[in-house]
């Protein structure tokens, strides 16, 4: 993309560059009437004004002209690099999801998320309401392959038995009260186990805990 940039640019100079040497020959009162500028074939224009302006205007036209067709051809060649879908990995799923994501977008579009498996099902999920048709079968395959894939950044894991109750606000969606929760009945009850044991804390949000399990450690 960048070359097609600089081949645009490039062309642009050159279109100015004549310009303005049809621009400087207009006002020394020549015009070639070729394309070469050579001395042989420039003929005197001083004597008739009418031409010479109107062989100036008809330039200045050709020119812009020029100018006009090598911004459209530079943006139309800019917009086709653009719109190039980069090869997806291969793996189980894959033609899944370049048949479930190309209903709606570009692949690239639909990939550039980076999403733990939760934040895909929402995704598709998502896809789906406004829409996109996939079986069962599909969905689930889908939804492995990116998570597989295309997996959230690395964040830091969450040791239950050593968190704060800020760290169970930020890392696992909950309210201060449910966060608080966990602390006291981490401390009455001893540490926690496992994510069955996390799940018996009274009123806190299993939902939000099933979401982000694969962040938790014991």
């Amino acid at each position: 993309m960048r070359a097609v940039v600089i081949s645009s640019r490039v062309c642009l100079i050159q279109v100015f560059k004549y310009m303005k040497t049809v621009s400087h020959r207009a006002r020394s009162g020549r015009d070639d009437g070729v394309n070469d500028f050579s001395e042989a074939s420039v003929i005197p224009m001083a004597n008739h004004p009418y031409e010479n302006r109107c062989s100036n205007g008809r330039m200045w036209r050709v020119a812009l002209l020029g100018v006009a067709l090598t911004l459209f051809a530079g943006g139309e060649w800019i917009r086709s690099a653009a719109s190039v879908d980069k090869p997806l990995p291969d793996g189980p799923g894959k033609a899944e999801t370049q048949k479930l994501c190309s209903q709606c977008h570009d692949m690239d579009r639909s990939v550039s998320l980076r999403q733990d498996r939760a934040g895909w099902r929402r995704t598709i999920e998502k896809m789906l309401a406004f829409g996109a048709k996939a079986t069962d079968h599909e969905f689930n395959a889908v939804l492995d392959y990116l998570a597989t894939n295309f997996p959230a950044d690395d964040v830091p894991k969450i040791n239950v038995n050593k968190a704060t109750a800020i760290e169970f606000e930020s890392g696992l969606s909950l309210r201060r009260s449910q966060a608080a929760a966990i602390i006291r009945y981490r401390e009455k009850n001893g540490p926690f186990k496992s994510i069955e044991d996390l799940k018996k804390v009274p009123g806190v949000d299993v939902e939000k805990i099933e979401a982000k399990k694969d962040r938790l450690t014991f």
